[in-house]
């Protein structure tokens, strides 16, 4: 939901809300009577890359198919079939990318009008991209994008991860991207909107695609995804439980018309963070409102990048998207305006005083807790662009008060923040919560598996002196 770190390559700047044991990760691969044939043995699909000119993607307007040599980035890169710029700045810099991993890619797209995605030089929204390894472990992956990006985003985070583990891989662009998602639709919250349908669409197609690759049905759908990529976890198994047997939310949005949501903490920022960062007097009492509006005491460290980079660009587009007519005909705002300066001044933004219509767009896409399928949420009690106290503490209320607890598993973790590739800039302040992500994957997988639950929900603490590689490589849950 903001710009990327400085280091993403100018001319494809994305948005970003935000933007594992490895040792243990071996042990709890699905087992064999889960893993689908290798390429080859008995009830295998004849030969790598057999039947690719039969491959269909139900719904797609087009579709471009191949037999690849590798499908992580390992290969890809190289290859053409993935856009670094798409996933620039969400992965520590010294993560290790996993390789042999041959296969079938398909890029394509839906029917859609808007044409915010310039990948392959298309135009044209609703992109998706399908993986399918030789050797299927019998599983599907499917995820949406974090912020507004396009769908390789996920790719350095999860699907090389995913694909080296012997699952087939999906991922949708959610139908709108950049800076100006809000621009699609007919009326407020239709972009957001937009990005559940596609994954649902996607989830459905990728589904029949796998059975036409293998010969069967996956005999496991996981969702899968980080920030907007979360949320829409979560709304998926609210919604659509029947097409998911589990999902992973890496610090999920939480959309509520009641609040808490962006627009109820992001303002307290831009009003009181300029003053908090002049000093004198009045900086205590400036701080002390930040703490207030859900910015834990011990993160001010990060104020300074978030003010440059996040609160700003994140309040203005997505208040775009939900009260086009608070600024009157200005389009998403005046960037950094003092609090009363400007008419429309986004740091003058009261949600709870805004008309009905505002919070009925909202709960248009809001999120209810009722989730029908195990979920494994991740948090970083260091997030100041979700924090936790606003987000998912309050995600894991509403899913208890649902009547929804035992299907849930939450896990906030300690010096973790939005954005992985911060802990690349504070190695002594932040953990990264990729690794933490693969632990709760893996957790899900033995709870579907076995019935085993994972560990009680907790605040995983930071081992005291691991080294950042250490905190790269493991994140046990604990128990």
């Amino acid at each position: 939901m903001a710009p990327l770190p400085a280091a993403a390559p100018p001319t494809r700047r994305r948005t970003v809300l935000g933007a594992v044991a490895l040792a243990a990760a071996a042990a709890l691969l699905p087992s064999p009577a889960d893993a689908g044939p290798a390429a080859g043995a008995p009830g295998a699909p004849d030969g790598p890359c057999a039947g690719l000119s039969r491959l269909r993607v139900p719904g797609a307007a087009h579709q471009e198919t191949a037999c690849l040599a590798e499908l992580t980035t390992a290969g890809t890169v190289a290859s053409g079939h993935t856009d670094p710029a798409d996933w620039a700045g969400l992965t520590p810099k010294d993560l290790t990318v996993p390789s042999g991993v041959p296969g079938i890619q398909i890029d394509g797209y839906f029917p859609d009008t808007s044409t915010t995605n310039t990948n392959h030089g298309w135009h044209h929204d609703a992109q998706f991209v399908v993986r399918l390894p030789d050797r299927w472990n019998g599983g599907l992956v499917v995820a949406g994008t974090p912020g507004n990006r396009e769908q390789y985003a996920n790719d350095r985070a999860i699907a090389d991860w995913v694909l080296a583990r012997g699952y087939a891989y999906a991922a949708t662009d959610k139908g709108n991207t950049g800076l100006a998602f809000h621009r699609d639709g007919a009326r407020p919250g239709d972009a957001v909107a937009e990005w559940n349908t596609r994954l649902t669409q996607l989830t459905r197609a990728a589904r029949a695609v796998v059975a036409q690759r293998y010969h069967r049905p996956p005999a496991r759908t996981l969702a899968t995804g980080m920030s907007n990529g979360g949320y829409l976890v979560r709304w998926q198994l609210e919604n659509h439980p029947e097409l998911y047997d589990g999902g992973v939310d890496w610090e999920g949005t939480l959309w509520r018309a009641e609040g808490p949501n962006l627009f109820t903490f992001l303002p307290s920022a831009l009003r009181h963070y300029p003053t908090y960062a002049a000093g004198g007097p009045a900086a205590d009492q400036a701080r002390t409102e930040l703490h207030r509006a859900g910015f834990p005491a011990g993160s001010e460290f990060l104020w300074p990048f978030h003010h440059q980079v996040y609160w700003d660009l994140t309040q203005r587009v997505y208040r775009e998207e939900f009260d086009p007519a608070f600024d009157g005909p200005t389009e998403a705002g005046t960037p950094y305006c003092a609090p009363g300066s400007v008419p429309g001044c986004d740091a003058d933004y009261d949600y709870r005083a805004r008309p009905a219509d505002v919070r009925a767009a909202v709960d248009r896409v809001a999120l209810t807790g009722r989730i029908g399928k195990p979920l494994i949420t991740i948090h970083g009690t260091l997030d100041v662009l979700l924090p936790v106290t606003r987000d998912s503490d309050v995600y894991a209320r509403m899913v208890r008060e649902a009547g929804r607890g035992g299907l849930l598993r939450y896990y906030r973790v300690e010096d973790g923040t939005h954005t992985d590739s911060l802990a690349d800039a504070f190695p002594d302040r932040l953990r990264p919560l990729l690794p933490c992500h693969r632990s709760a994957f893996t957790a899900l997988e033995t709870w579907l598996a076995t019935g085993h639950r994972p560990p009680a929900s907790r605040t995983v603490a930071r081992p005291a002196d691991a080294d950042p590689a250490t905190l790269l490589r493991e994140c046990p849950l604990g128990g």
